[in-house]
């Protein structure tokens, strides 16, 4: 009988696992310094006359949204080192993929975006985590959607391609630049003033736990394509009744 070897340790899993820690005991007394900058700034614009009080108030007010930012950041460290683990169930990627489109469309109305979608009406089911896999979607159209400020079209569709599922995100926004598009996926790379550079990291993450992929590409001025595929089902998944 055979056996097969134990996979390699992740030499990067402690150094994570330790970090993660740190992140967290670092959030809970910042969010504490956070709660009360939140106070002590109401209590100052109820009385800030003189010049001194007001440039008092003018620093207190950016220590607190400083202290939030990096409260938020935090959270979505720790949010991406949690350890992922994925419950996969048969999945319509058309209803799912519409789901997240449902969800995005009143923002999308309003900065005039139109949502197009083309979905193959054969295509397959796929054994899938739905609630992973629409995190990762939602992050890639809210990405599309904050290319397009003055408006655009956002383009969807789904395809079978050769025991896969595809799926393809375009859109006509402000595009990615070539020395960008190598980085984007990476973790802590962005570039909006106020982005984390975590959500494009995490969804990589989660289609590489499902056994999938994606690419990009993009030209400055015409808009960004992505397409994702994915696997009927996760690497080293049995369905339930199913010889492993």
């Amino acid at each position: 009988m055979s056996t097969r070897p134990e996979p390699a340790p992740d030499p990067w899993a402690h150094v994570v696992t330790l970090v993660a820690g740190l992140a967290h005991e670092i959030k809970n007394p910042l969010s504490t310094i956070a709660l009360n900058l939140q106070l002590l700034l109401e209590d100052w614009q109820r009385d800030a006359s003189t010049p001194r009080e007001r440039r008092t108030l003018k620093r207190i007010q950016v220590l607190q949204r400083e202290t939030t930012r990096l409260v938020g950041l935090l959270e979505d460290f720790l949010r991406y080192a949690r350890t992922l683990h994925a419950s996969p169930q048969p999945c319509d990627v058309n209803r799912l993929v519409q789901e997240v489109l449902d969800f995005i469309a009143p923002q999308a109305a309003r900065q005039k975006i139109r949502i197009r979608t083309v979905f193959a009406p054969d295509l397959p089911t796929i054994q899938a985590d739905p609630k992973l896999l629409k995190q990762a979607l939602l992050n890639i159209v809210i990405n599309a959607e904050e290319a397009m400020p003055d408006g655009g079209e956002l383009i969807v569709q789904t395809a079978p391609a050769d025991g896969l599922v595809r799926i393809e995100v375009t859109d006509t926004g402000v595009g990615i630049p070539e020395h960008h598009r190598s980085k984007i996926f990476n973790l802590y790379f962005t570039t909006k003033q106020d982005g984390s550079g975590i959500g494009l990291c995490t969804t990589r993450r989660i289609l590489e736990l499902h056994g999938g992929t994606i690419a990009l590409e993009s030209e400055v001025g015409k808009g960004t394509h992505i397409t994702i595929q994915l696997p009927l089902a996760p690497p080293g998944h049995h369905p339930a009744g199913a010889a492993p």
